[in-house]
């Protein structure tokens, strides 16, 4: 389960992202960083890669599909990420791209998952569960439609989103070698199985052995036992 290390490093850098660019304050430790304002943008590489600051109420990439839906959104990610960590342990002796990619994945979902649960309370603006997550990375490239919407522009993300990704997109380039181990795996448990039962087979054969020579000895014995008698 080394791999979880991986997964708490892409929880760490993205929500330490997050603060740096929301902004935090704990009066306790004495930190206070105002971060950036709302739809503020800082230039990083002219127009092509801006870093602005925007929040969004719903799913990864800006997608919003409603306030209604903002709840059962935030235990669907809950239940996911429990899930993906459920997985990762059943996986742990499966390839390490597979598990990387589950890391990774996990780690995104848990992340967002953050901003969601806590950055309500967190900032004081809603309850549990109904926070928004923090976007930055803003990139102007290339214009396409996707669900039936135009974008003029790649919609804004995080570390968390680029963390999920990522993760699926080695689970895709490594689909054939992931198949293929778990067809060996599956193929080494039968024939671990086969053995073991084979080796139960053996074992109880033994112990009957075993039985019937105690038997015969026990029986030799009494007969010897009883010639002795005779003679004296």
């Amino acid at each position: 389960m080394r791999v979880l290390y991986l997964t708490f490093a892409v929880i760490l850098i993205d929500q330490l992202s997050k603060f740096y660019i929301k902004g935090i304050e704990i009066p306790l430790l004495g930190i206070s960083f105002a971060g950036m304002y709302p739809g503020e943008s800082i230039a990083v590489i002219g127009n092509l890669f801006k870093i602005t600051f925007i929040e969004n109420p719903g799913m990864a990439f800006g997608f919003n599909p409603g306030a209604d839906f903002k709840l059962w959104i935030s235990i669907f990610s809950l239940i996911a990420s429990i899930g993906l960590l459920v997985y990762l342990y059943v996986a742990r002796k499966r390839s390490l791209s597979l598990r990387i990619a589950l890391a990774m994945i996990l780690g995104g979902a848990v992340g967002n998952l953050i901003d969601r649960a806590f950055y309500g309370i967190i900032y004081d603006y809603a309850p549990v569960f109904y926070g928004k997550v923090v976007d930055f990375f803003d990139f102007d490239f290339f214009n396409f439609t996707i669900f039936g919407r135009n974008y003029d522009r790649w919609p804004i993300f995080n570390i968390a989103d680029a963390s999920v990704s990522i993760g699926v997109l080695i689970l895709i380039l490594f689909y054939r070698h992931h198949k293929q181990d778990e067809e060996n795996n599956t193929v080494e448990e039968s024939s671990n199985a086969e053995k073991n039962f084979h080796t139960d087979q053996i074992d109880h054969a033994n112990k009957d052995s075993l039985a019937d020579d105690d038997i015969t000895i026990s029986t030799s014995d009494d007969q010897t036992d009883k010639g002795k008698e005779i003679s004296i």
